[in-house]
């Protein structure tokens, strides 16, 4: 099973069926934003940076517009250690 389909699946069971079918391009914005996280700030803000990217998602923000902002929050956070 792909993480799409996987996604899809989700998508079916929690009835967000009116929202569109969920594309590869979304998949990967939040997998990317994901590793941002892991990597740079700890491996548990991983999901949660991503639940909260949704819930801005879903008040209307811009997915490709929040998922950058919080990479280049997350990115900044593993840039600052390492000036520290």
């Amino acid at each position: 099973m792909t993480l799409v389909e996987w996604a899809e699946l989700v998508r079916a069971e929690l009835d967000l069926t009116g929202d569109g079918p969920v594309e590869k391009a979304d998949v990967d914005r939040v997998l990317d934003l994901a590793r941002d996280a892991a990597h740079s700030v700890a491996r548990p803000a991983a999901p949660l940076t991503t639940y909260l990217l949704g819930i801005a998602v879903g008040r209307g923000a811009d997915p490709d517009a929040a998922a950058a902002a919080l990479s280049r929050l997350a990115l900044a956070q593993a840039d600052g250690a390492a000036d520290a």
